[in-house]
């Protein structure tokens, strides 16, 4: 006869297989980093349907500030950076089941710069941005998936006669662009860097791609479904500006304001999925997300709207099908569920999903 134990483990199994179910088709995985120096425990990995809003906490990993994350191009990996302010400095692979949400930390590489922020790869090399470091770490994907050591770093520039914190060097994300190239916001010098990957799984530096107005200081960056248009986000300028491409040059078209109470915090941007609506984020003063218009001949943006939010939004993003935006705020310990009219591009709260100082979220289709 079956103990008690066992029946009650395989009824416990039996309804979260049922519950599961019933997102079928409209779950994604949803991960979120944290800073873990309040209390979190790390990373969190959630069931959120695209459909309803509805979320569902599955699994927690105890990482030190995992404050960036992105899927690997191979199933059930996930690369995380651990943003630490010394030599400890790291980015991790992650293990991720996309059916229990179960995730276990596999291996971890220094960065060898300090407060790695930011982590993307195409498949055979990861990037880092390290923000007191001040430069671009390259890593190689190995056969198994799992990073290698770092092969080489890249240095961002300062403006000596600036005041801080551009008067020393910051590299604040790196990406890998439709176009093929890598560019890389070097924050202290308003300047966007170029660089072409090779077989090897290297970069060659091409230099400068593009300018920005001095003071803006360039954060994140996002590029338009059509494959013509960069956006820019500041921290310090707390403008969005963009840029067409020319090759792989960048020509600036247009910098428009975002925060417009000088809060010198803006955050992130993202467009919507169908590439009409751009998004923003502005900290420590009125904190928020602009609305932005896209214009489909010309690529220039038009404001149209602004979302209040809780406490230092830094980081958000956008279902797939464009229904909802979530909104990590630091300050205000929670992620916001904003509806989305895809008409206006206004957003509406639905919910609030309370977690320790969230700072990064992501998405992937379930399988």
């Amino acid at each position: 006869m079956m103990n008690f134990s066992k029946r009650m483990q395989m009824l416990l199994c039996s309804a979260f297989t049922f519950s599961l179910s019933m997102w079928a088709g409209d779950g994604l995985t949803m991960v979120v980093g944290t800073y873990t120096d309040t209390g979190s425990t790390g990373l969190y990995s959630f069931m959120f349907n695209q459909q309803t809003g509805e979320t569902m906490l599955l699994d927690s990993l105890s990482m030190t500030n995992p404050s960036y994350l992105t899927f690997a191009h191979r199933p059930h990996l996930l690369y995380v950076v651990s943003e630490t302010n010394d030599s400890h400095a790291a980015v991790c692979t992650v293990s991720l089941n996309e059916t229990t949400g179960r995730m276990r930390l596999l291996n971890r590489q220094l960065t060898g710069g300090e407060d790695p922020c930011f982590v993307e790869t195409n498949g055979r090399m990861v990037l880092t941005a390290n923000y007191s470091g001040g430069t671009m770490s390259v890593f190689p994907v190995l056969r198994n998936g799992l990073i290698g050591a770092c092969r080489y770093r890249f240095a961002g520039h300062a403006n000596a006669h600036a005041a801080a914190p551009q008067n020393t060097a910051h590299v604040h994300a790196a990406r890998f662009a439709p176009n093929g190239y890598v560019y890389a916001t070097d924050f202290s010098a308003d300047q966007l860097l170029g660089f072409k990957p090779t077989s090897s799984a290297s970069l060659k530096p091409l230099g400068v791609a593009g300018r920005l107005p001095q003071g803006e200081a360039p954060r994140h960056m996002a590029f338009s479904p059509n494959r013509r248009y960069v956006y820019v986000m500041s921290e310090l300028g707390g403008a969005v500006t963009v840029f067409k491409w020319k090759g792989y040059h960048l020509e600036r078209l247009q910098t428009i304001a975002s925060d417009s109470v000088g809060g010198c915090g803006g955050a992130d941007l993202h467009l919507s999925p169908d590439g009409r609506y751009l998004y923003a984020s502005n900290r420590l003063k009125a904190d928020g997300i602009s609305i932005f218009k896209v214009d489909a001949g010309t690529g220039k943006l038009r404001k149209v709207g602004y979302q209040s939010t809780e406490l230092h939004p830094r980081n958000f993003a956008l279902t797939p099908n464009g229904r909802y935006l979530l909104c990590a705020c630091r300050d205000g310990n929670c992620i916001q569920v904003f509806a989305r009219d895809a008409e206006t591009g206004l957003l509406a709260i639905k919910q609030t999903i309370r977690l320790r100082k969230p700072v990064c979220i992501r998405f992937k289709t379930r399988n």
